[in-house]
């Protein structure tokens, strides 16, 4: 039986509880482990990384907060649910230890995306924004306020889940009724994790045109992975899964049936 879970009162989901399945299905998993190598592969060609202070906004299990501080950024890492940010603390603290950063490198507060501006105001040179949006009620609202937070010169590093890769993903399930009626949103209260607001490309075009941003870079996270009949068993076939992936994630047609979508969106300098 599915433990169950509820909305906020705004309608985004929250993940108080879901910490070890979250490490189990996403990042104990290949899915989880290409995403992460991905990001490692994406994020030094897309953003301008100077060490500057970092804003991780749902950062979850703390892994890209992780990524910054050992590259020597100090990082304000904000998550709404406490028991993923447990998590993640007791992680960063254990790593600390090891030397990969320092602890005064990492700060943390417990929030969701739309208190930020009481309570992370900034303005920021650099946030990241990863795998946050589609588990929001208002998607559209979410990316005003990150614009809002940055600061005019800074990088917005944003990832959501594609609305596109998951219609075509359940035409190959064999989901054809569910894909045709576009009923692609997670609902119910089982501990799916199915988001309740995938996004498309359109949508966050047109989203971040109307926030001022300028879209720098996009790329597709798990462009082929999803769609394998089989999962490589061999490591020279998963080596040549991530050596396809990393050819093809920011090519055209191939970047836009990721699983994710991955963008660099920076806030204009203000006029003199």
């Amino acid at each position: 039986m599915h433990p169950t879970y509820e909305l906020t009162e705004a309608g985004d989901r929250y993940f108080d509880g879901l910490a070890d399945k979250f490490s189990r299905s996403l990042y104990q998993a290949p899915r989880g482990e290409l995403r992460l190598a991905m990001l490692d592969y994406l994020l030094p060609q897309m953003l301008r990384l100077q060490t500057q202070p970092v804003l991780d906004i749902g950062g979850g299990l703390g892994q890209l907060s992780a990524w910054l501080a050992k590259r020597g950024h100090a990082v304000t890492m904000a998550e709404p649910s406490q028991d993923m940010l447990e998590h993640a603390k007791a992680w960063h603290a254990e790593r600390s230890h090891q030397g990969d950063w320092l602890p005064e490198q990492l700060r943390y507060l417990t929030a969701p995306l739309q208190a930020l501006p009481a309570q992370a105001p900034g303005p920021w040179p650099l946030i990241t924004c990863h795998a946050v949006l589609e588990w929001l009620g208002d998607p559209q609202q979410a990316l005003h306020i990150l614009a809002s937070l940055l600061a005019p010169g800074g990088q917005l590093s944003l990832m959501v889940f594609n609305r596109d890769a998951l219609r075509f993903s359940n035409v190959v399930k064999g989901n054809l009724q569910k894909a045709l009626g576009d009923q692609l949103e997670g609902k119910g209260k089982r501990q799916r994790l199915t988001p309740i607001s995938p996004v498309t490309h359109h949508d966050i075009s047109l989203w971040a045109q109307e926030c001022g941003l300028i879209m720098e870079s996009v790329a597709g996270i798990r462009i082929f992975q999803d769609y394998l009949r089989q999962p490589p068993a061999k490591d020279i076939d998963q080596a040549a899964l991530l050596a396809l992936e990393k050819q093809y994630c920011r090519q055209d047609p191939h970047w836009r049936l990721g699983r994710y979508l991955l963008y660099t969106f920076t806030k204009p300098e203000a006029d003199v």
